[in-house]
């Protein structure tokens, strides 16, 4: 048994090495080379700080719209920062920036107002459940799976997610705090993190604030609509529309979901900052030689 685990934990790393070498190829990220072009620094409309493209305390750009995407979510997201979490080193700011009418950060001990029945919290809790549990606990009224009914008429199970943004002994803490309590705690898959930044004791499966945004909603998204395999390669995701239609399930013949409504990408550019971010990272320092890449997969 420990060498079948140790043969396991071998291939995990050969698979991940070959990962690291283009980790975000699968994703339809637009291309960030223009910020090449801006040259210095810029004040902060409200706090006048010099900052390069955000302001990361005020969670505002400093560089016209042109120079990055916008982002539409499909539900809100709350991010609750602990007080003493680096602003500068969080990429919680990134999704504020990238899709400002569906994000918000929220500075501990503040909160968001919770709707307990339309809100998850995404944490590791012992109670937590995947991210296709949410579907398999929608009923009707009649108590019947509506998970079909509800795709039809492009819904989801929930309406907000939070995220606590911090180190992982800060966000204990938080954690902690009674009106988190009777909130549904969502576990992510395990996603390998490409952050440069080391992370103390904790594994490489310990995600930025937003590659755990970016994955929950591609989690989201893809047990309610699937997804289309290898759509960075399309140049039309929608091409052959006849052909595009897949079945919900196999004893509904008659229910069909358009590829439209599939996941093609559409919050890949949350990542848009990160991604630019990470190669110029990678155009300073060797890869294996960052400590935070050096942390365990497991």
């Amino acid at each position: 048994m420990a060498r079948s685990t140790a043969d396991e934990l071998l291939e995990l790393e050969r698979k991940q090495r070959t990962i690291d070498r283009a980790p975000f190829r699968n994703l339809a990220i637009k291309d960030a080379t223009v910020l090449d072009t801006i040259e210095g620094r810029m004040p902060c409309e409200r706090c006048y700080a010099s900052r390069k493209y955000f302001c990361y305390n005020c969670f505002l750009p400093v560089i016209d719209q042109i120079y990055f995407p916008r982002v539409k979510l499909p539900i809100k997201i709350d991010i609750v920062k602990h007080r003493r979490e680096t602003a500068g080193k969080s990429t919680a700011v990134h999704a504020v920036i990238l899709a400002p009418e569906d994000v918000k950060i929220y500075t501990y001990p503040k909160f968001p107002e919770i709707d307990r029945e339309e809100t998850v919290l995404i944490f590791p809790s012992e109670s937590a459940i995947r991210v296709e549990d949410l579907f398999k606990e929608v009923k009707d009224e009649e108590g019947q799976d509506s998970t079909i009914l509800r795709r039809i008429k492009s819904e989801l199970p929930v309406k907000r997610a939070i995220f606590i943004d911090s180190t992982w002994q800060q966000t204990k803490e938080i954690y902690k705090d009674v009106r988190f309590r009777g909130l549904r705690c969502v576990i992510l898959k395990s996603r390998i993190s490409q952050f440069w930044r080391n992370q103390k004791k904790c594994p490489r499966w310990y995600l930025a604030t937003i590659e755990a945004i970016h994955q929950f909603l591609v989690e989201l998204h893809t047990c309610a609509f699937g997804a289309i395999e290898n759509y960075t390669d399309l140049d039309d995701p929608v091409v052959n529309r006849e052909q595009n239609y897949v079945m919900l399930n196999e004893e509904s013949s008659d229910m069909y979901l358009a590829t439209e409504l599939r996941y093609n990408g559409q919050y890949d550019n949350l990542l848009y900052f990160f991604k630019y971010m990470y190669e110029k990272i990678h155009t300073l320092y060797d890869h294996d030689k960052l400590l935070a890449y050096k942390r365990p997969l497991l």
